[in-house]
């Protein structure tokens, strides 16, 4: 059993010393409190485990610090009126600092470690610690005007904004700590109880007993004292230099630089919209990689570490939803492939970036447990990227992180398998802008409309004048594509149409009806000539591809490509309008119906 008495004695003595640094790192007292109040809650969700160690509180200050840093406002002190001005100026001298300057000053000044600890608990060599700390005094006393034999009363004096904080109750701590246990202890009696309903293990019982599992009651027991979840994350869980010169072994890497993602941005790549998948996770590390060589390559690892699985899962469909559904300036996705052996689940991704200098990168999403890790290569290059060393790198990331508490599945034997992309946020079954492929000779990105009922289809040519206003169809929609502010003739666009048919025959036959209106249109029209340049199908799916050219006079020609798509009882029409001098080309037409063949499967049930 945990020792309460321990515990409380604990949190009386360190509260105070631990806000105040937490609010000299951060400037922001909301957050400060927030993150200390959180980090003793971890505290005695862990203390089986913190109450062995040397000194508990370097346990709890990294989490706090982390915490903090996570959710606090950029100098917010500049809009505290409450703040005094040797006060406000102290906040401002440290927030001229960096964050490892900060964080030594900060440790040596007010709290008790050593040199050896200092330097530890901030992932420094001793060498470098120091070298920081001196720069660190040297810059504080210059910022601040005052001697360096002062820098410690002037850190203390912050101590008076403090003063009037109310710490939660130990109670409070303690209970909610003890809640946080009860919630993973749930999970894992839930998952344990799953997979031995799949092995067909769970046996019932007769006269009303409950099963047990390792000698705990399927229905829980609060008098237990169950095994606590992994902590924090080392820098040993991410990946090495040595196994990341697998994406190049010719090249040379340079020293790789290591973080919690706090300082700066937080944003590390293109596609990224936040520091933190998950912001109320317990804590994060990102490692950047160089390697040399043209064309230019880099790579990263993110790690990040939620409280349970359920918010692990929740971040690793955010960071997929990121890169699938990027809204960088001219991105478009080329390949989505699931990773089949490796954690609970992972993906890979391939996006390009049109917008010079061009990059392709691949993306490695995988989650084991409550720990979701992203590897990242990007390179200056429209070359095909090999998709192996990256499928072998998303695993051996994973496998890193097996012996880890909060890791559940391992690694197998990886294999990537293509899928469908993720849906979009909005116009689900529809192509998104993600989807389209560049306009050769145009550097604005593609636009697309919300979906609305096609009440005239713009996908349609004059050959086939398809409309999906039928009584068969129970449901249709469209949305048109095109790229504002380009200088684009105003019949330049893509427009896609899609109809639900209420059978599969009903949605074959349509297609057949499009299908012989084109045949039939060059003896209708003479001034156009179509040509079906792609056609494939099976006994569920179909796809056909025209090109029409039509002579508007003796001077001007109309080119138009148009597809045809079906998946069962889905049809889906893509029209596009190009002009001589900017189109996206017939091989990138033929890639982007497939793609609306892939996205169909997007399309929420009826």
């Amino acid at each position: 059993m945990l020792d309460p008495a321990e515990f409380d004695a604990f949190y009386a003595a360190t509260r105070g010393r631990l806000l105040l640094q937490t609010y000299a790192l951060t400037g922001d007292l909301p957050a400060a409190r927030s993150a200390v109040r959180d980090a003793f809650i971890a505290a005695w969700h862990h203390w089986r485990k913190v109450s062995r160690l040397d000194d508990p509180e370097s346990w709890v200050r990294p989490h706090a610090w982390s915490l903090a840093q996570r959710h606090h406002t950029t100098r917010i002190w500049h809009r505290d009126k409450a703040l005094d001005d040797a006060s406000r100026a102290t906040l401002e001298a440290l927030g001229k600092l960096s964050l490892p300057q900060r964080k030594v000053l900060l440790l040596t000044q007010l709290s008790s470690v050593n040199m050896e600890q200092m330097a530890r608990e901030i992932g420094l060599t001793r060498e470098t610690a120091e070298r920081e700390l001196q720069t660190a005094a040297a810059q504080f006393s210059l910022h601040r005007n005052v001697p360096s034999p002062s820098v410690r009363l002037h850190l203390e004096a912050l101590g008076a904004q403090i003063s009037s904080s109310r710490f939660p109750r130990v109670t409070i701590i303690r209970r909610s700590g003890a809640a946080r246990r009860r919630a993973h202890t749930g999970v894992g009696v839930v998952a344990a109880v799953a997979a031995l309903l799949a092995a067909g293990a769970v046996v019932h019982q007769t006269g009303g007993a409950t099963p047990a599992l390792g000698g705990v009651s399927a229905h829980g027991d609060s008098s237990l004292d169950e095994p606590d979840p992994a902590t924090l994350l080392h820098p040993d869980d991410l990946l090495t230099s040595e196994q990341i010169s697998t994406l190049a072994p010719a090249r040379t890497l340079k020293a790789p630089v290591t973080s919690n993602n706090t300082g700066g941005t937080g944003i590390n790549t293109v596609c990224q919209e936040e520091p933190f998948a998950d912001p109320q996770g317990e804590a994060t590390l990102v490692r950047k990689f160089a390697l040399d060589g043209e064309p230019s390559m880099t790579a990263l690892q993110s790690l990040e570490l939620s409280t349970d699985d359920a918010a692990a899962h929740t971040a690793y469909d955010t960071v997929v939803g990121w890169y699938a559904g990027c809204t960088e300036r001219r991105a478009q996705l080329l390949s989505t492939h699931r990773l089949n052996g490796v954690g609970d689940e992972a993906v890979l991704l391939v996006l390009r970036t049109w917008q010079a200098p061009e990059q392709t990168l691949t993306i490695g999403v995988a989650r084991t447990g409550a720990l979701v890790s992203t590897v990242v290569r990007q390179f200056q290059s429209t070359r095909e990227p090999r998709l192996e060393p990256m499928v072998g790198l998303t695993a051996t990331a994973v496998e890193g992180l097996c012996t880890h508490e909060a890791a559940a599945a391992c690694v197998t034997t990886p294999k990537a398998v293509p899928i469908p992309p993720p849906a979009g946020v909005t116009a689900r079954g529809l192509l998104q802008e993600v989807d389209l492929p560049p306009v050769e000779g145009v550097t604005r990105p593609w636009a697309g409309t919300g979906p609305a009922v096609p009440r005239a289809n713009m996908a349609a040519t004059t050959c086939d004048n398809t409309e999906f206003t039928s009584k068969q169809i129970s449901y249709a929609t469209t949305r048109t594509f095109v790229i504002p502010r380009a200088k684009l003739p105003k019949a330049f666009g893509l427009t896609e149409t899609l109809g639900r048919f209420r059978k599969p025959a009903q949605a074959k036959k349509f297609v057949a009806g499009v299908r012989a209106r084109l045949n039939a249109c060059e003896d209708k029209d003479l001034s156009t000539k179509v040509t079906q340049v792609h056609a494939q199908g099976d006994r569920t799916s179909e796809v056909s591809i025209w090109h029409l050219s039509t002579e508007i006079s003796d001077e001007r020609t109309v080119q138009f490509q148009m597809a045809v798509i079906r998946r069962g009882s889905i049809v889906v029409q893509i029209g596009f309008v190009p002009d001589d001098d900017h189109s996206i080309g017939t091989g990138a037409f033929h890639e982007l119906s497939l793609r609306a063949l892939e996205r169909i499967q997007n399309l929420p049930r009826r």
